[in-house]
């Protein structure tokens, strides 16, 4: 926190402002809540209704601004602490009209010391305040983003504190051999505090170790984006009638001509609760035409980042690991060696090619019931598990105590204890106003 009371790097926004917003839906709609937070907030609520009510207690007042009647609503108090930011929290439950709701946020917004939130800024308190980690923070974004249920899984396991709890688990461990090794060297005498005197290798490597598997796990960020699969062959092989059927739509233009599409088409697609990204591709040939060239190479380099790969060619020039796919089962026998023949037109094998996606995404994805993490966690992670490498493998106790220190600042980013000013605006920054 800066001096001046400001939030580093945060908009300049002070956090004895204080704010208020719509936190529902936009209006029109059957109710409309608004949200004030900050030191202020009883004031502003008693302005609107006359009195305040006890709190934690819902209670029917009539909202007056200047004597004129804005709404009779139902309104509630949370004194802070205990409150979802921490703070002194009032909510309004309007009528859901716009009329509505624009008179209570102008007759908020004439008040002293209170203006409208930015996005993301409720959320933002209650880190400020603890009463959420970083995580946890983390997870509430990607939830507000979920489209699909496992994405929601992923991140109410994530926001309701999952990863936070295994980071205390692995905290506790590293501080209790911090603590041993600090004792060694308070009754060490100068001349043996080289020495090793405690025997922590065994369990430092076991710890490195289940910091390694987490590590391993497939990302939260292939769960959030969708599995790659590209859909890829030579020109007129049916590629972008495939990818029009599995995204159940007309995405790519269809024609008899070869070299029709020229550009990755990506389209989103959730295909039994997985998240898929299908990306059809130019026909790979050897081409003269500029822009052509241009699409071909941009095909390649999709091929070499796809997760998946729905390969419509012949069988013998599929890439490796591909579902060799044969695209036009309506009109002539597939060649024996594909692993699945299909047809856009009648949509015969189209269900038999979705589950042998989700089977092969299956060990892609974070398996359900499973902590997921993204790349700065596992990044904290690295860190941490190099660290506890070194504090096993040194003979020197200072350095041991130095390796702990560093594994344990490394885990404190996880939860936004150290470390993390750099990028609390852009995570803050998915949420929308009034969250």
């Amino acid at each position: 926190m800066a001096a001046d009371g400001r939030s580093n790097g945060w908009k300049g926004a002070a956090l004895s402002d204080t704010i208020y917003a719509l936190s529902s839906g936009a209006p029109p709609a059957a109710v409309a809540l608004v949200r004030i937070s900050g030191p202020r907030a009883d004031a502003a609520l008693k302005a609107l209704a006359g009195k305040l009510p006890e709190p934690r207690t819902a209670r029917l007042a009539t909202l007056r601004s200047d004597g004129d009647v804005l709404d009779n609503a139902l309104v509630i108090r949370f004194p802070g602490p205990a409150s979802a930011t921490g703070e002194d929290v009032a909510e309004l439950h309007l009528h859901g009209g716009r009329s509505v709701v624009a008179a209570v946020q102008s007759a908020l917004g004439a008040m002293a010391g209170l203006r409208p939130a930015d996005p993301g800024e409720f959320t933002r308190r209650t880190f400020e305040n603890g009463r959420i980690d970083l995580a946890e923070a983390e997870g509430l974004a990607d939830l507000l983003e979920a489209e699909t249920e496992n994405q929601r899984r992923a991140a109410l396991a994530l926001a309701g504190g999952a990863l936070s709890r295994q980071v205390a688990i692995w905290q506790d461990h590293i501080l209790a051999c911090a603590a041993e090794v600090e004792a060694a060297l308070d009754f060490s005498d100068e001349d043996d505090v080289g020495a090793r005197s405690v025997h922590l290798a065994p369990r430092l490597a076991a710890l490195a170790d289940e910091l390694a598997c987490w590590i391993g796990r497939p990302s939260v960020e292939r769960l959030r984006d969708g599995v790659r699969v590209v859909v890829a062959g030579p020109p007129n092989a049916g590629k972008s009638s495939l990818f029009n059927a599995l995204v159940q739509r007309e995405a790519a233009i269809i024609s008899a001509i070869p070299g029709t599409t020229r550009d990755l088409i990506e389209a989103p697609v959730a295909i039994g609760g997985v998240p898929f990204l299908l990306i059809d591709t130019a026909g790979l040939r050897e081409s003269s035409d500029e822009v052509e060239a241009i699409g071909v190479a941009r095909a390649r380099d999709s091929l070499a980042r796809a997760d998946l790969i729905l390969w419509l060619g012949e069988p013998g020039d599929a890439p490796a690991e591909a579902i060799r796919v044969h695209p036009k089962s309506d009109v002539m026998l597939p060649a024996g060696a594909c692993d699945i023949a299909v047809s856009s037109k009648t949509g015969e094998g189209l269900d038999a090619l979705t589950r042998l996606l989700i089977q092969h995404s299956s060990s892609l994805l974070p398996a359900e019931g499973e902590v997921a993490i993204n790349a700065r966690h596992r990044a904290a992670l690295e860190e941490a598990r190099a660290a506890l490498g070194e504090a096993g493998a040194s003979e020197d106790l200072l350095i041991t105590a130095e390796s702990l220190r560093r594994a344990r600042v490394a885990l404190d980013r996880i939860t936004g204890k150290a470390g993390v000013e750099d990028m609390l605006d852009a995570l803050f920054g998915r949420f929308c106003i009034g969250k």
